[in-house]
């Protein structure tokens, strides 16, 4: 529990280190964890993804809601992972590429959502798809 606080306080104090606003928007969206540096190869399989949904956006990252932390024997928090991240949008998704930065456990009894919080920084992602993103910040 005190590793749980304490990550909640860090997450307060990055808050306000926060360069880009937030804006609170719920989509869907499917986690992988990419396996190999360049090129970036994601498992497609079902089982090697989560599912959930964003809490927040910004221009420079987001906050998502997931079931867990770990895919199979993958640790989504793990030193230089990265993620590949489908955001449900229109006809085709929006690919974001992003390093997990925070992670915090929601209480159930506390929190609407359930599972846990996880916050990532953008890496990548096509121009198209920048785009696309940033209209759904305005």
């Amino acid at each position: 529990r005190a590793r749980q606080q304490g990550v909640a306080r860090r997450g307060r104090r990055a808050g306000r280190r926060r360069r880009a606003p937030r804006h609170r928007v719920r989509l869907s969206v499917r986690v992988s964890p990419v396996r190999s540096v360049r090129p970036a190869r994601v498992s497609s399989s079902e089982q090697d993804a989560l599912y959930g949904y964003t809490r927040d956006m910004s221009i420079s990252g987001l906050a998502l809601i997931l079931p867990a932390i770990r895919i199979n024997n993958i640790y989504l928090m793990g030193e230089g992972r990265t993620l590949e991240i489908l955001i449900e949008h229109e006809s085709e998704p929006i690919v974001i590429y992003a390093v997990p930065v925070r992670y915090e456990r929601l209480e159930e009894e506390e929190e609407a959502d359930k599972g846990y919080l996880i916050g990532v920084r953008i890496t990548e992602m096509t121009e198209d798809d920048r785009t696309r993103f940033t209209a759904l910040l305005k």
